[in-house]
């Protein structure tokens, strides 16, 4: 067991996102739709959705994301837990979101398929999205889920042209949903073979997030008018809201290299983490504009010679041990997935003061590359494993959901 302490400043909560609850939220701009105070950006082709012969969507209540937590204890994982599987044999997955009607999506990076996990544990393809094109680290990203009537599974994907947000209204019911008409929200983020981003999520703010990647780019980082190596702030229709912290853009920061996670804490705050290059992996406070470095800066500057320039990680780790992906919270504890350093860091964050890591399941043969991580039912947190997708090395029944049980900090 390892820890990681910050030596520079403590954790930073902006609180511009923290706002009323998500999913009211959420509901409320969906039937408000588009006002003055939004500006349309990215584009909203349908040239791949379904023709307009389909049958129109029934304006039914649908499904939403299960409530994120708003206790603001800590929780960790017991020394002695044991990975029980939810699910296995699932084939590159790569982001899950879990329903309040008990059943989950999982998107398949390589194939481009939207599977339904329901509550009993069985499997069954939901859709296969439309353009999706595969190739090294892209495909079939994060998914997302907006509740309203209808519901909404948006996506981020990369098509022969770029990567993009996209989203169809759910139909049916738990066992048996199913996608309507695909719809552009957002289009024309740079795409490449590695560095793409992918992370999806609505904050506590309504507003749709996405981490994007600098392609392989790295000069798009710090250019401002390029969508690559950011955080997008986002109306759910892809308008760009009128307080981000830009005009008339919908970057909310830059400096990114390449991050797969995002997650707000139970005290507002936003965090993101973030691929390095061959130094150092970051866990960074989301604050509005601020730019964290990338290529200028990997991890901490030691020199000095950039501070107050760039905002600095809260935490870093070597790149051989992290890699980090998905990113959840569970009170104000944080959970990290570790793809290369095949590990799991449970993130101590307090309201003041600093930030705290440690690892789980290092070295435990049973797991190997852990994708994505997310509360699960009835005081559990899920991982995904990630072995299957042409870097790891695959166990038997890969790859798998595992539940693991959390207990209060003492």
């Amino acid at each position: 067991m390892t820890r990681h302490r910050t030596r520079h400043r403590p954790a930073r909560r902006p609180r511009a996102v923290v706002a009323v609850a998500a999913a009211t939220t959420a509901l409320a701009l969906l039937l408000a739709g588009c006002t003055g105070a939004e500006t349309s950006t990215g584009g909203t082709s349908s040239s791949r959705a379904a023709s307009d012969a389909a049958a129109p969507v029934e304006a039914t209540p649908g499904p939403g994301p299960v409530a994120p937590t708003t206790d603001t204890a800590a929780v960790r994982i017991a020394d002695d837990a044991e990975p029980t599987d939810v699910v296995t044999g699932l084939e590159a997955p790569w982001s899950v979101v879990r329903l309040n009607s008990g059943s989950s999506f999982v998107s398949l990076r390589d194939s481009g398929r939207v599977v339904e996990l329901t509550a009993d544990g069985s499997l069954r393809d939901v859709a296969t999205i439309d353009g999706v094109v595969h190739d090294g680290e892209s495909g079939l990203l994060g998914l997302a889920v907006l509740a309203g009537s209808p519901s909404y599974l948006y996506a981020y994907l990369t098509t022969a042209d770029d990567n993009r947000i996209v989203r169809a209204p759910v139909t049916g019911t738990a066992g048996s949903y199913g996608l309507g008409p695909l719809e552009d929200v957002f289009t024309g983020i740079p795409a490449a073979s590695n560095h793409d981003g992918g992370r999806l999520a609505f904050g506590p703010d309504g507003m749709l997030w996405a981490t994007t990647g600098d392609a392989s780019d790295d000069t798009a980082s710090q250019d401002e008018t390029s969508l690559g190596g950011k955080v997008l702030r986002l109306s759910p229709t892809g308008a760009v809201p009128s307080d981000n912290p830009m005009p008339g853009s919908p970057v909310w920061s830059l400096g990114h290299r390449n991050p797969q996670g995002i997650a707000w804490d139970a005290w507002g705050g936003g965090w993101v983490a973030e691929f390095g290059q061959d130094t150092w992996d970051e866990l960074n406070s989301l604050a509005p504009g601020a730019n964290y470095g990338w290529p200028e800066v990997e991890g901490r500057d030691p020199s000095g010679s950039a501070s107050g320039e760039f905002l600095e990680p809260v935490l870093q780790w070597r790149t051989d041990d992290a890699s980090p992906s998905g990113l959840t919270a569970v009170g104000s504890t944080l959970f990290l997935a570790g793809l290369g350093g095949e590990v799991l860091f449970e993130i101590q964050v307090p309201e003041s003061g600093e930030a705290t890591s440690t690892e789980r399941f290092a070295g435990d043969a049973s797991l190997g590359r852990v994708r994505d991580v997310l509360p699960g039912p009835d005081g559990t947190l899920w991982l995904l494993t990630n072995n299957t997708d042409g870097r790891g090395d695959a166990r038997r029944g890969d790859d798998r959901i595992v539940s693991v049980p959390l207990q209060p900090v003492d």
